[in-house]
């Protein structure tokens, strides 16, 4: 099947739009971690290979045209297994008895091609082992495995690694209004100084104002924390910051914001000091880390997979000879944030099932900005704004315990 490359440009903003779709998906109430391009050079291959109702309706998702989609999957993992600290893999496995299309199998770049044996505590072992692989340990398991039914299962990895140019000190923190509020319990907190005011700013969407701080790492990925006003979702924070990614969405950056509280979490004060000094910018969060498992049949529509599911017939002729329809679609992601660094992976698979028949005194200025409540991240590469990997934070970890007795006597 004939494949076209598609832009870079295309590629980016097609891969974060499904970040912003998946994340408006989410309950603000409950934390997780997703990675859209974990999802999506998945969705563009199988697009590519596609037929009729199931061709459209990923191709809607993958937002490219089918005959591009293959293209723009191949561009987006050398692009990111080309950044420094990032792993990324796809692997495929079928039974000896489906006749793959050459043309399809040409234009996927795979790390592993094996073979599904029908022993499913080997082919559960291999695969888990892939997985283990190329996420460097952080995720042990494939999210789903194949059964007896399963004819292939298509399968990608993604692992990330950063450490902050400026580390964070631990420290304790206490809310004192907002779901984290624990009367005279602490949370674990980091906190760090800094004279770039930059790294901060406000963007006002529709539905309401987000305060951005950007993270940088060291391998060029950054880490941006998102707090929306009170009231704000997943999908209205991350959304709004993948907005400003794209510039969609204008941000008025530290140094040009006024005094007072100008921004959730973020207050700009004038302060005397005894000497001359720099702006500087306070930061307090915590750290986190996340697991979560998606299954991604259960958001059929927004991964364009509604048709495909249906066993009645075949949807896949440019994939294999023999009809096919998918039988399992999971996702397995975790994140980590924490004082000297930002690590997080993704494994996502796809299974295949057959299908029936086939068709076609001084005075300085000093900002405070302050994650004391549930909010929001994107782990973005900096050059070319791709997201990496989102989430949401709603349990912050307690500190250690060592931590916490040092602040007992002190008053907070």
């Amino acid at each position: 099947m004939q494949q076209q490359s598609a832009p870079t440009r295309t590629v980016v903003e097609a891969v974060n739009g499904l970040t912003s779709r998946w994340a408006a998906t989410f309950s603000p109430d409950r934390g997780t971690v997703f990675s859209a391009p974990g999802v999506w050079p998945l969705l563009a291959f199988l697009a590519d290979g596609a037929g009729g109702a199931a061709r459209t309706e990923l191709a809607d998702a993958v937002g490219l045209r089918a005959d591009e989609a293959a293209g723009g999957a191949r561009e987006l993992l050398a692009r990111v297994a080309a950044v420094r600290g990032v792993d990324a893999a796809v692997g495929l496995w079928t039974r000896r008895t489906l006749t793959l299309r050459d043309a399809w199998l040409d234009g996927v770049p795979v790390d592993a091609l094996g073979v599904l044996t029908g022993d499913l505590a080997a082919d559960a072992a291999a695969l888990d082992a892939w997985a283990s692989k190329h996420t460097g340990g952080q995720i042990e398991r494939m999210p789903a495995h194949p059964d007896e039914a399963t004819e292939f299962a298509l399968a990608s990895a993604l692992a990330l690694r950063t450490e902050w140019f400026q580390p964070f000190d631990e420290d304790v923190m206490w809310p004192e209004t907002g779901p984290w509020e624990n009367g005279d319990r602490p949370l674990a907190a980091l906190r760090r100084t800094t004279s770039l005011l930059d790294r901060v700013g406000v963007a006002r969407s529709s539905a309401g104002a987000v305060t951005e701080l950007k993270v940088l790492g060291n391998t060029g990925i950054d880490v941006h924390l998102l707090l929306g006003e009170e009231g704000m979702g997943p999908g209205q924070v991350l959304g709004a910051g993948v907005d400003a990614l794209a510039r969609r969405l204008p941000v008025v950056p530290g140094p040009q914001l006024p005094y007072g509280d100008v921004g959730p979490g973020l207050t700009v004060s004038k302060v005397r000091a005894v000497s001359p000094r720099p702006p500087t910018l306070h930061v307090t969060t915590v750290p986190f880390t996340l697991t979560a498992r998606h299954d991604l049949m259960e958001r059929h529509e927004l991964f364009g997979v509604t048709t495909a599911r249906d066993t009645e017939r075949g949807h896949f002729p440019g994939i294999a000879v023999e009809p096919l329809a998918l039988q399992k679609a999971e996702q397995a992601a975790t994140a980590t944030f924490g004082a000297l660094g930002f690590r997080a992976a993704a494994v996502t698979v796809f299974t295949g099932i057959a299908g029936g028949m086939p068709e076609e005194r001084y005075v300085t200025t000093e900002v405070d900005a302050t994650f004391d409540r549930p909010f929001g991240f994107l782990a973005v590469h900096r050059t070319s704004r791709l997201v990496l990997a989102a989430g949401w934070v709603t349990d912050p970890e307690p500190p250690r315990e060592d931590e916490y007795d040092d602040e007992d006597d002190e008053d907070h």
